[in-house]
């Protein structure tokens, strides 16, 4: 069973809420990035929206954040020796995109 996207760097082990797939797939690429692992998803109240990447807290390997589109919330692991330059890099692609990555 194959567990990478076209990038090794994405791991799919669980399901991708609507939206997420081509936004991790523009940051897997990053140098500062080792691997992107998505995590488990819940329900959320609420209609469907665009996309959101909210950035929770350093963890020892990497970074926590929690993507949410309005029906459902997935945390996202990203494994970094550098999680202040994966933070800024994020925000830096909000102001440039309109991604919708907050902290």
């Amino acid at each position: 069973m194959r567990h990478r996207g076209q990038s090794a760097k994405l791991k799919y082990e669980h399901a991708l809420i609507e939206g997420l797939r081509p936004l991790l797939e523009s940051i897997a690429p990053w140098p500062e990035i080792h691997s992107i692992i998505p995590g488990r998803i819940r329900p959320a109240k609420g209609s469907k929206r665009q996309i959101k990447l909210e950035i929770k807290y350093s963890i020892v390997t990497g970074l926590k954040a929690l993507a949410k589109n309005g029906a459902a919330v997935q945390e996202v692991f990203f494994v970094t020796g550098n999680p202040k330059a994966v933070r800024e890099r994020l925000r830096a692609t909000e102001t440039e995109s309109g991604a919708g990555i907050k902290k």
